[in-house]
């Protein structure tokens, strides 16, 4: 039974193993995982790339939004940001506050995506004027506007309260539009890493997709 038990076991482990000889010529394959194989989660497209490699192809197709995340308390919900993030190809994720994240929820996907940190807002609106990118709020603060129906720019950023008490004042102030998501429960809001991705795919099928309100 165990020869069956560990077939199993290799049957089910993500990935691929050693690659077989004579091995491909080509400078973004990564010899470690060639001669080991690679079970990381990446796509089956990149598979025994090196991260560099990764990296670089998917800096040729980024899309054109960029997602902000203060960071006041240690927000554990980042590390789900930064992974959805990189699942919907954003140019950066932007944290906002305290430099220090919990990276477990990313699943290593921080790797493959760029994260800049800005230690104030006042840091992160100079960047984003300089780069002459919109900030767009998503909570559902009074004056905001559906998300389901309002006209995203094609390239902004995508802004993210704390965990709780949503954005803060001096963010609220910032962005030039806020952005509210449609809920029909009971609860007044939603987990802020569940908004990040409501927001990034609303953004994905408009501008990535061409699909309509």
């Amino acid at each position: 039974m165990a020869g069956v038990e560990d077939a199993q076991q290799v049957e089910d482990e993500v990935g691929v193993g050693p690659h077989p000889q004579p091995w491909p010529d080509d400078p973004r394959l990564d010899p470690e995982l060639l001669a080991h194989g690679d079970r990381r989660n990446v796509v089956d497209a990149y598979r025994y790339w090196s991260v560099e490699a990764i990296v670089a192809d998917l800096d040729t197709r980024r899309h054109g939004f960029h997602v902000a995340v203060e960071n006041w308390k240690h927000d554990l919900n980042i590390g789900t940001v930064v992974r959805t993030a990189n699942a919907f190809l954003a140019a950066e994720v932007h944290i906002v506050g305290n430099r220090r994240w919990n990276r477990r929820g990313a699943m290593v996907t921080d790797r493959y995506q760029h994260v800049r940190h800005h230690p104030t807002v006042d840091d992160l609106v100079a960047w984003a004027a300089a780069e002459d990118l919109p900030l767009v709020g998503i909570d559902n603060l009074p004056g905001s506007v559906p998300l389901e129906t309002a006209e995203l720019p094609r390239r902004c950023v995508l802004v993210l309260g704390q965990e709780g008490p949503g954005l803060s004042p001096a963010m609220h102030e910032a962005c030039g539009l806020v952005c509210s998501i449609a809920m029909f429960g009971s609860t007044r809001s939603v987990n802020a890493s569940v908004a990040a991705a409501v927001a990034m795919h609303t953004w994905v099928r408009r501008h990535a997709l061409g699909l309509p309100s």
